[in-house]
């Protein structure tokens, strides 16, 4: 899928919506627990739901492969059925990979070809030799790690100073003052196209999408953290959104895990589509619908 391609699914569905599938077996309802596969239950039941919505889903791959064979099962047969009864739909391994170039090639292997992934996230800091074997796949997109919403990302994400000092000290005055997330929007736009780079922004880093549209323009961003992390919708689109929309904004618990009660698909349904009616109301007020 390029982004053509892309765009022509969220006009399609006047939204942006990702839902993130971080099916935690210890949160899901306890009713699915009898079942062979409770983990695949509950996400059929989820993509079932929200397909309407949703013009991507984002499975978190440590909420299956710390359940060993069984997780691994349950994420296939998972991704196998939204490629059966949502193949229109952007496919997300939230893996967060990044190693020396033979290993990522490994990596690129297991989630686009023996999982059929769409994308893939990624961390940069090894260079473009480990982000270089994901992007060999056309069609297939490496989601780039730039500004995340945890805690620590200010330790060397936004930090100008550790960056900045170690120019100094090779005697480097050029971007001393430029944080390292900036860097890494750069120069990552060197490996790839709009077509197979997007880029990591948390919702909880609203303040700073402005700063990452000018140093990023025509690039997509998948950005985490709305909903139950407190990201504002409203803020990030105002902020992020371009000529070709240029946002996958993701919501987890507040929609898989709005309800641990028999209606859990339902209230799903109906937490994916507030988020939908405001994304429409958001791209009409951009005249991009």
């Amino acid at each position: 899928m390029d982004r053509v391609q892309l765009f022509e699914q969220i006009k399609k569905k006047q939204s942006y919506l990702c839902v993130g599938l971080d099916s935690d077996i210890d949160k899901i309802p306890k009713h699915l627990l009898d079942k062979e596969d409770p983990v695949f239950e509950f996400n059929k039941a989820i993509i079932d739901s929200t397909k309407e919505f949703a013009v991507a889903y984002k499975p978190n791959i440590a909420f299956y492969e710390c359940r060993g064979s069984e997780g691994w099962d349950s994420l296939k047969r998972t991704i196998e059925y939204i490629k059966k009864t949502a193949p229109e739909v952007f496919t997300i391994a939230d893996a967060k990979r990044g190693d020396i170039g033979n290993t990522s090639k490994m990596y690129a292997k297991s989630f686009f070809e023996n999982m059929n992934f769409d994308s893939i996230t990624v961390a940069p800091y090894m260079g473009s030799d480990s982000i270089g074997p994901f992007l060999e796949y056309p069609g297939k997109w490496a989601i780039i790690l730039a500004l995340t919403s945890n805690q620590g990302a200010s330790d060397f994400q936004t930090n100008k100073t550790a960056f900045g000092e170690s120019m100094v000290r090779l005697g480097i005055r050029i971007g001393i003052n430029t944080p390292l997330y900036e860097t890494v929007l750069s120069k990552a736009q060197e490996w790839g196209t709009t077509d197979n780079i997007m880029f990591v922004v948390g919702a909880t880093q609203a303040s700073f999408i402005s700063n990452v549209r000018s140093v990023a323009p025509d690039h997509f961003l998948l950005v985490p953290g709305v909903g139950a992390q407190g990201g504002s919708l409203e803020d990030i689109s105002i902020a992020g959104l371009n000529s070709h929309c240029g946002l996958l904004i993701n919501s987890s618990r507040g929609i898989i895990f709005a309800s641990q009660n028999e209606d859990f698909a339902d209230i799903a349904a109906q937490k994916a589509k507030e988020l939908q009616l405001q994304m429409a109301q958001l791209l009409k007020d951009k005249e991009l619908i």
